[in-house]
């Protein structure tokens, strides 16, 4: 029997657990429970029936909006890069790179942009192994006073193919077997290595994907690449071509295979939790963003196409130029709806930067838009991710149609000038 000394102290230490809870936590007994429109209502645990035992009545719509607010709650996965991490932060430029572009947050040093970052596999569910063989997706989103710029990228610098038209062959032979859905999140079956052996193309990337660079220590000890080439444009008009590269201030580390292999079973969320754990504890991971830049007249000097995405620009050629400092500084406050909803586009360019010919980018500009029209819901799609500026489009109906303070304007045409500079 414990002795009242004991009691007492037992019941301090339970008290000084709650007190340091308290701060932490919210008090609801003085809210009403309300619907999702706001209608308070006293009982969500049972539905409306027709006498004691009879059948629900249709008529509940307090039960109705609960359910089908749950079964609409999540949007279809990814079909590739599934798997993601993400976190918020700041770019800021070193110097003004106004010689070769007009892009505002390229060229002003006294603006800091935010921007979304997310990484992820590439092959693997949304539930797979942080730590499977595999391309990392190297995502940032800069919300720039223009509109947002979309840096969709990997952690290695080339790709498996050079047109987008293949990028469908690609999946299918990565992903798992269609009769058993095995393997998960690995390409080491038949299917995968038929495509790679009838693909001379795909060498370059097989390299890089069976090097250590496959297996990252952390998320925030790998490099990111643009992959493809694209276009700087200044105020002039000028046009240079342009590589755009992440560098870790925390340096490129690897684990090994086994290490690889041993992690994957005892925390499959290794990459996810030192992240989020790094972040919370003030070791914001940063990033330099690099340039290899080469004038437009200068495409064929050399001995490779600079718009095949399965070759890179050796750094020795044409060196990298760190132009800016990218620190993630705090955690999404909810991971679904910001992970998972975010919508990454290719196509979602700022006057400064362009487009070039390259097949498999130009391909993306299409697939990016109609992936995201299927799993966040048509044309109308509700987007948490626009730009930080004030928006004006022509459309009524739907979400993002136009915004909610101006839902009462009748929309007019009026005769403007056409503009399609960048």
């Amino acid at each position: 029997m414990a002795t009242p000394k004991k009691r007492s102290s037992t019941r301090n230490a339970r008290n000084a657990k709650i007190a340091s809870l308290s701060e932490h936590t919210e008090q609801g007994a003085d809210s009403l429970l309300t619907t999702n429109h706001g209608v308070k209502i006293n009982d969500d645990q049972n539905s409306l029936k027709a006498g004691n035992r009879g059948p629900t009545l249709l008529e509940d719509f307090i039960m109705r909006e609960k359910i089908t607010h749950f079964d609409h709650e999540r949007i279809p996965e990814r079909i590739v890069h599934a798997r993601g991490s993400a976190a918020h932060g700041v770019f800021k430029v070193y110097k003004p790179m106004t010689a070769y572009t007009k892009a505002n947050f390229l060229t002003d040093t006294a603006t800091e942009t935010p921007v979304f970052v997310r990484f992820s596999t590439v092959a693997g569910s949304r539930g797979s192994s942080d730590l499977a063989r595999d391309v990392r997706g190297f995502a940032v989103k800069f919300y720039t006073q223009e509109g947002n710029f979309d840096l969709v990228g990997n952690n290695m610098p080339v790709f498996f193919i050079q047109d987008a038209v293949k990028f469908p062959d690609l999946i299918h032979a990565v992903k798992p077997e269609p009769h058993n859905e095995i393997p998960q999140a690995a390409s080491a079956h038949d299917t995968f290595w038929d495509f790679i052996s009838l693909m001379p193309e795909s060498a370059h990337m097989i390299m890089w994907v069976m090097s250590d660079r496959a297996i990252p220590r952390s998320l925030r000890m790998m490099e990111g690449f643009g992959v493809h080439t694209f276009r700087l444009i200044n105020a002039r008009g000028e046009s240079h071509f342009v590589k755009f590269h992440w560098k870790p201030l925390l340096g490129v580390h690897s684990v090994a295979w086994d290490e690889a292999q041993n992690i994957s079973g005892k925390d499959p969320d290794f990459h996810r939790r030192d992240l989020w754990e790094a972040i919370e504890s003030g070791a914001f991971p940063e990033w330099e963003l690099g340039v290899q830049i080469i004038p437009e007249k200068d495409e064929h000097k050399f001995e490779f196409d600079l718009l095949d995405p399965t070759k890179l620009i050796p750094e020795e050629i044409v060196p990298v130029q760190r132009i800016g400092k990218m620190t993630l500084n705090r955690n999404p406050d909810n991971f679904f709806a910001e992970t998972e909803q975010v919508a990454f586009h290719v196509g979602h360019i700022v006057p400064g930067i362009d487009f070039t010919n390259d097949p498999l980018m130009q391909g993306r500009l299409f697939s990016y838009t109609d992936t995201q029209l299927i799993r966040l819901g048509g044309p109308n799609l509700t987007d948490r991710w626009c730009p930080y500026i004030i928006t004006s489009v022509m459309a009524t109906c739907g979400s993002k149609s136009i915004p909610e303070e101006r839902a009462t304007i009748p929309i007019r045409w009026v005769a403007v000038v056409p503009s399609r500079q960048r």
